[in-house]
């Protein structure tokens, strides 16, 4: 009853009421993306969800679009701007996500949406992570977040695919507004961004 009624109606609920109640957080976010990334504020990209569907998630962008002579898009630490940081440590940037959840793309709570190029990468046990909706945070952010490996993240993935429940929901919740407030486990030690997941060796398990 909790994952098929009582789940979504609370995600729709929650995530309204906080919409709503961060507006004016989202207006000088907004105006300050719009200063400091020359223009470009929402970044929106294909992710897969439930049962692989694919839906476009909407983010806060929190690099601009700088290239080098050649015309190629330059590294992610540069492109990284001071304000994209600030807003990319407190998580300030998956607020526009609650976007999603109100439409029923994603939950509150659930595997974190990756992107569409790692469908085929993943092995069976992986792949259960699509049996639910993704969540804007997940049993995995809680425990590492980006400093473990992708192989990790899975495991618990799918351990919250087979333990999902009211319960374990409010605690991924609570750890998670733990886990903003002392801003742990961003990214992967020296990188910007989350290195890329290459598929696991033994990808038929």
């Amino acid at each position: 009853m909790y994952a098929g009624f009582l789940k979504p109606l609370s995600d729709f609920l929650i995530a309204s009421v906080v919409l709503l109640l961060a507006s004016p957080v989202l207006l000088v976010l907004i105006i300050l993306l719009a200063i400091f990334n020359q223009g470009s504020i929402f970044f929106f990209q294909d992710r897969p969800g439930k049962h692989g569907k694919v839906f476009r998630v909407i983010k806060f962008k929190t690099m601009n679009d700088r290239k080098d002579a050649n015309g190629n898009l330059l590294p992610d630490e540069v492109r990284l701007t001071k304000v994209g940081k600030f807003i990319r440590t407190t998580s300030l940037d998956e607020l526009p996500q609650l976007i999603n959840v109100v439409k029923g793309d994603m939950s509150l709570v659930g595997p974190r949406p990756l992107l569409v190029k790692y469908l085929p990468l993943y092995n069976a046990r992986q792949a259960r992570r699509h049996e639910v909706k993704p969540g804007i945070t997940g049993w995995a952010q809680v425990n590492g977040r980006n400093a473990i490996s992708w192989e990790q993240k899975f495991e618990y993935d799918v351990y919250y695919v087979d333990n999902l429940s009211f319960a374990l929901d409010l605690k991924i919740i609570y750890l998670t507004v733990l886990k903003v407030i002392k801003r742990s486990d961003i990214n992967t030690q020296g990188v910007a961004t989350t290195i890329p997941f290459t598929g696991t060796k033994e990808n038929n398990t």
